[in-house]
């Protein structure tokens, strides 16, 4: 078990995370995705604008995702944690 908060369940094969199991990890999750959507919809004719505003945010939601991950980002060959 990590220290941290635990939002995401790990993989049981590969490596990452799956789903979420708090609700924080739902929330997260969500926001993410309106952002995107609102991004893509907003500047669908704009594909450098919406590559530049996407690329940070990927890059912060996997980061969070990384950092609340039960036992943290490994690879994983299906035995159960």
């Amino acid at each position: 078990m990590s220290d941290g908060p635990e939002w995401f369940a790990p993989k049981r094969y590969g490596y990452g995370a799956g789903f979420p199991i708090s609700w924080q990890g739902w929330a997260l999750t969500f926001v993410f995705l309106a952002y995107a959507f609102a991004v893509s919809i907003w500047f669908r004719h704009r594909l450098i604008v919406t590559i530049a505003l996407m690329v940070p945010a990927v890059v912060v939601f996997l980061t969070i995702i990384a950092k609340t991950t039960r036992g943290g980002w490994r690879w994983r060959w299906g035995e159960k944690d």
